[in-house]
């Protein structure tokens, strides 16, 4: 998936201010493994519900110093309260909106605590197309995937939340996401403007 995210964030240096500054926020940043596709200097705020990432997240920042680090906020995609309204260039969610509780609300922080023209990137497996064989087996494995994922769905059909969201343009495309196992292949990928 090395390329398709080296191709989504190609452009993600367009949103930065007038004076060139990027702000970043990344939702669910796990270990980091999205910053080596932003850009130099840029400012980059990470939240994760999970506490114990901060370790890993302090090593992966040690390997990208192109980045400005600015915080670790411990909290959920649903409730970026500790964040600003209006507050960043660009917020980022990759392979997260599959296991969020409520995709509503995560798409009401992220328009919150986006600037005017603003772009939220995203790359996402989904459910693939609903009268395949893959739908099926895709909802065969989904409870026990949830239970041993922490709550990912393989059925979720992510590109219809953003299509509804308060996004002002929406730009997604599916593929295929090149790996062996089936039920996750279906991939979502593209930003949308605020």
């Amino acid at each position: 998936m090395l390329r398709q995210k080296q191709h989504l964030f190609r452009n993600v240096i367009e949103f930065a201010d007038p004076s060139g500054k990027l702000t970043v926020l990344e939702i669910g940043t796990g270990t980091g493994s999205n910053f080596q596709f932003f850009p130099p200097n840029c400012r980059v705020i990470c939240t994760d519900p999970n506490p114990h990432f901060q370790e890993s997240l302090a090593k992966s920042l040690v390997q990208n110093n192109h980045l400005e680090y600015s915080q670790f906020i411990t909290a959920s995609g649903e409730d970026l309260s500790q964040i600003l309204d209006a507050s960043v260039d660009v917020v980022v969610s990759t392979l997260v909106l599959c296991s969020v509780k409520n995709m509503e609300a995560v798409l009401r922080e992220v328009c919150r605590v986006l600037k005017s023209g603003g772009a939220f990137y995203f790359m996402e497996h989904v459910a693939t197309d609903r009268s395949s064989w893959g739908y099926f087996w895709q909802q065969i494995y989904d409870p026990t995937w949830k239970y041993l994922g922490d709550g990912c769905s393989l059925i979720r059909e992510t590109w219809k939340d953003l299509e509804n969201g308060q996004f002002s343009e929406l730009k997604l495309r599916h593929i295929n996401a090149p790996l062996n196992w089936t039920p996750t292949r279906p991939h979502i990928l593209g930003y949308a403007v605020k």
